[in-house]
């Protein structure tokens, strides 16, 4: 079963470093590892935040802000909205949880394929949301991403692309974001009882291989071909996870 969470872990690594939801595969296999969805969920995000911090230190080179709105303000917001999340996580009923994983996992794919495949650019060119739009929606994420994770990439890079920045660049600014805001929720769970550590660690190792990985295909990936991919793999785990609902 080990070696089943440590190829999910570098499935995920890669995945997150691409286009984000690389929890979607970490929450079934460790549930298939024999944890419940709420245990499931808070050991898949310390687990992963490792590989999130390499991923994000890899392809730095690529972040941005957003126009005249800096990445230190992107920062703050994501530690102060992850570490909001995370509390709320704490205090869900894990029946509750479970019920809520498929909705939140449509949710943030539907968002993603909108903002690549069918909102209409204007006439002049202008972004649709400006420097104040994109910090909102960044807290916004950064809560939802300390509550679930899954889908905190298709989101990000919903709402940077909106705000005008460029795919490539989209995606190695929200690896570095993913991670800052994972590491407030990661810090809340440190000490909490539901996160498998032996699990942990194991994904985690996976994890960090993989992202190194995507972090290299990120420069090089044909941006179509990335948007495509990323719609594609979040259709199908909802569709899964509504058929079998973790």
């Amino acid at each position: 079963m080990l070696v089943l969470v440590l190829i999910a872990g570098f499935w995920a690594g890669l995945q997150n470093a691409l286009a984000g939801g690389g929890s979607f595969i970490t929450l079934p296999a460790l549930i298939l590892a024999g944890m419940t969805p709420l245990a499931a969920n808070i050991t898949s995000t310390v687990a992963l935040f490792p590989g999130q911090v390499t991923t994000g230190l890899a392809g730095r080179s690529l972040v941005s802000g957003v126009g005249k709105l800096p990445f230190w303000v992107l920062f703050v917001l994501s530690i102060a909205g992850g570490a909001l999340g995370g509390l709320l996580l704490l205090s869900t009923p894990a029946t509750l949880f479970a019920r809520l994983v498929p909705w939140l996992v449509l949710f943030a794919t539907g968002t993603f394929a909108w903002g690549s495949f069918f909102r209409k650019p204007s006439a002049d060119g202008a972004v649709h949301i400006g420097p104040v739009g994109a910090a909102i929606a960044q807290f916004c994420i950064a809560i939802y991403g300390g509550y679930f994770g899954g889908g905190i990439g298709f989101l990000m890079m919903a709402a940077l692309t909106l705000a005008g920045v460029q795919t490539r660049t989209a995606g190695a600014t929200k690896n570095a974001l993913a991670g800052v805001m994972n590491a407030a929720a990661v810090a809340i769970f440190a000490t909490s009882p539901n996160v498998h550590w032996l699990q942990a660690v194991v994904l985690g190792a996976g994890a960090m291989a993989g992202g190194l990985g995507g972090a290299w295909a990120l420069h090089r990936v044909n941006e179509k071909i990335l948007r495509i991919a990323i719609v594609c793999i979040g259709a199908a785990l909802t569709v899964g996870l509504f058929l079998k609902p973790v």
